[in-house]
């Protein structure tokens, strides 16, 4: 390694800590994208490029219902004097300003190619026009009338203004996106008529809270629709703190395409999703099979948004489908709110909604008392002249014979008629054609016109409530503009509360629909044949295994299996592995503890009841929902005292419990004097001196007991003639009835 360089020594040479320099330039870096770019004015909504174009538009005078101009020239104005930035980032803040599917209010009225919501983007600036729209005309208006601060351009040259005059809630009505250095913004657009509203309650409610604004303003209102599915509290969280988010849907519908056959039809895409991104990433899903529900999926918009995608079957239900197709795609999004703007231009901070509309009203109110100094001042100059003009009136042969004989007119006028300098300038300066008596009339009249528009200003200015009174007037002229009975001014974004899914196993509802056989051995192997299949005697086993139980069961099923130390587990049918080899072993596919043994293996089914019961003859009845395990780890249902095992789950379907024990003493007794429970020990079902339970079966007594002997005959003993066997639980029972197998099973 070479030696390190010595720095250079002697005059002009400054040595400075690069900690501190790097701390010095970084924090003016992060200062400027704060104050200068990504953070928009509380009061006007804008961020600097976009105010900025906005100036040079009016400077060029594009106002609405004037010719469009080339981008391009509008693009060469901002930069060459006023944003020294690049043209292409420019032009898209112009861009963005046009589309009415970004901007709920535009501010910029283009003609040519500026994008579509499929995510194209615009033409070139060479090709496009445009000129301002009447929000942006709402946005400039009175800034000639020194109704705010301008400040140097950034070579001097010009000057720019500091903050628009805002006639427009432009904040809220358009929201804002920023990402600055160390904070960021997220501003979602609303309808401004309800903003309208909301300011003229805070207007005459100042300690108003943001909750009682969201009565005016229930929540955002996007360009592109759509529906919110937030709850209600969270808004009012949101809009009270200025952070949180908004869950934003699709809007669809259902349409019948005849003989039992729909399709469900997207009419609306949450705010700020690209369409053709949304088709492609839904596309993609379908491929890779993850949108079972769904046959297809095809763009058939032209002006307006429409979606179509057809269901895989006629049998599909169309909100789980849309559920499933909201749970993995753009459909539904959450908007982000996060209301961190300059506050009084200045300082960067999180305004809740009422916070934001007190900004803009006391913006308004400084406009307003800015404008009407300004015309004060300038009625003023003007009285002066006038009342100048009317004492010369009074004797125009002398003032003729002034400016025709002396040599300082000016000085003369002002020494013979008591004039003031502008009063005498004005004299000099008028043409003999106005002259005439009529004009005398004419000058009278303005100045009583003005004198009387001198008190209103000047009480105007004395009074808050008259001013207060003004400002209402004007936002209630900007709602008549934009009100919900005017294209632009109806609210798109409706409000529902969202289906609750919480129960819902998606994994179920994507799973097709098909008959299986399900098949157990006597090892605990476990697999799925396709269909249902009566005949199992091609069925193979490994080695000496052989068949357990086997049912007929769908892929949307589940599959219990009940361990002897009391534990149930869950299987998807689904899940299972095919019929083509042995299948797996249970214990592979749940996590059954060392030593327990697998017992019993069924189908769920919901709604139904089940009664557990222990060797012991202990045992409760529990609803089938209650006993399906969520994870691997199964659920312990049955609490099973040492010594003793789980001996069997049957249905509880009837009103009466036939038990036998080992000693073959079978009692009946009502199953009402069963408990039911989730999780427990159970009580005593049947006694015995030796010896445990050997089966169980729940019936309906009216209908008398059956049973399937070794032969498998089915006997019948009615009612009647169970009397004998008729007991409570807890009793030891009698020998059965003739015909009762010999192994003490009820079989079936």
């Amino acid at each position: 390694m070479g030696k390190p360089v010595e720095p250079p020594q002697g005059e002009g040479v400054e040595s400075i800590d690069l900690r501190e320099a790097l701390e010095e330039r970084y924090l003016a870096y992060a200062l400027s994208t704060i104050m200068h770019r990504a953070l928009p004015d509380a009061r006007d909504g804008l961020k600097p490029v976009h105010r900025r174009i906005l100036h040079a538009m009016r400077l060029l005078r594009l106002d609405p219902g004037t010719a469009f101009k080339k981008c391009a020239r509008i693009v060469g104005d901002v930069i060459g004097k006023f944003h020294p930035h690049g043209d292409q980032a420019v032009y898209d803040a112009l861009v963005r300003l046009a589309q009415d599917f970004a901007q709920r209010y535009p501010l910029v009225d283009g003609q040519g190619n500026f994008g579509n919501i499929d995510g194209d983007g615009a033409a070139a600036y060479r090709y496009t026009e445009a000129r301002l729209t009447e929000v942006a005309r709402l946005l400039l208006d009175g800034i000639d009338e020194d109704a705010v601060d301008f400040r140097d351009t950034y070579n001097g040259e010009e000057e720019e203004p500091i903050v628009l005059p805002a006639a427009f809630p432009n904040l809220l009505g358009n929201g804002s996106q920023g990402i600055a250095v160390g904070m960021a913004t997220s501003i979602p657009p609303h309808n401004v008529a309800e903003l309208c509203d909301a300011a003229l309650y805070l207007i005459s409610h100042p300690k108003a809270t943001s909750e009682q604004l969201l009565t005016f303003v229930p929540g955002p209102d996007f360009p592109t629709g759509g529906i919110l599915v937030e709850p209600r509290h969270s808004i009012v969280e949101t809009y009270r703190t200025g952070r949180g988010s908004f869950r934003l849907r699709a809007r669809w519908e259902k349409e019948d395409t005849g003989r039992g056959t729909w399709v469900a039809v997207v009419t609306e895409v949450p705010y700020l999703v690209s369409k053709g991104r949304l088709i492609e990433k839904l596309a993609e899903l379908i491929t890779e099979k993850k949108l079972p529900l769904v046959g297809d999926i095809r763009d058939e918009s032209a002006e307006d948004v429409r979606i179509v995608i057809e269901p895989r079957a006629r049998t599909v239900d169309p909100s789980m489908m849309m559920e499933s197709l909201f749970r993995l795609s753009e459909l539904e999004n959450r908007i982000g709110m996060n209301m961190n703007v300059l506050s009084g231009g200045l300082v960067p901070k999180v305004l809740g909604l009422t916070e934001a509309l007190r900004e803009w009203l006391d913006h308004r109110r400084d406009v307003l008392l800015r404008r009407s100094r300004h015309r004060l001042a300038h009625i003023e100059k003007r009285l002066e002249i006038l009342q100048g003009m009317l004492i010369v009136y009074l004797d125009l042969d002398r003032v003729i014979k002034i400016i025709r004989e002396e040599d300082e007119p000016k000085a003369e006028l002002m020494r013979v008629f008591e004039l003031t300098d502008n009063q005498a300038e004005a004299i000099l300066n008028t043409r003999l054609r106005s002259l005439r008596k009529l004009e005398e009339m004419e000058l009278k009249r303005e100045l009583a016109s003005l004198q009387d528009e001198k008190g209103q200003i000047e009480s105007l200015l004395g009074s808050e409530a008259t001013q207060w009174k003004t400002i209402s007037w004007e936002i209630r002229e900007v709602r008549k503009k934009f009100g919900p009975e005017t294209p632009i001014g109806k609210r798109r974004t409706t409000f529902a509360d969202a289906p609750d899914v919480s129960n819902v196993d998606f994994t179920d509802a994507m799973v097709e629909r098909e008959p299986l056989t399900v098949v157990v051995s006597q090892k605990g192997w476990i697999r799925a044949l396709k269909g249902n299949v009566q005949d199992l005697s091609n069925v193979q086993f490994k080695g000496d295994d052989a068949l357990l139980t086997s049912f007929f069961s769908e892929t949307t099923a589940k599959v219990l299996v009940l361990a002897d130390n009391g534990k149930v587990f869950t299987l998807d049918a689904a899940k299972l592995p095919g019929g083509r080899g042995f299948g797996d072993p249970i214990r592979l596919l749940a996590d059954i503890d060392e030593g327990a043994e697998i017992i019993q293996v069924w189908q769920h089914k919901p709604g139904g009841k089940l009664l557990f019961c222990t060797t012991e003859g202990r045992g409760f009845v529990a609803a089938s929902d209650d006993v399906v395990a969520n994870t691997k780890k199964g659920k312990q249902v049955l609490n099973v005292d040492a010594g003793h095992k789980v001996a069997f789950a049957v249905p509880a379907e009837g009103d009466h419990v036939a038990i036998i024990g080992e000693n073959r003493k079978l009692l009946v007794f009502p199953i009402a004097q069963a408990p039911e429970m989730a999780r427990g020990k159970g009580v005593r079902l049947q006694r015995y001196k030796d010896g445990g339970v050997s089966d169980a079966k729940v019936f309906t007594l009216a209908d008398g007991l059956t049973w399937l002997d070794t032969s498998g005959r089915t006997w019948t003993v009615a009612q009647a003639e169970l009397a004998e066997w008729l007991g409570n639980r807890a009793e030891a029972g009698r020998l059965p009835p003739k015909g009762f197998p010999k192994n003490n099973k009820f079989g079936g």
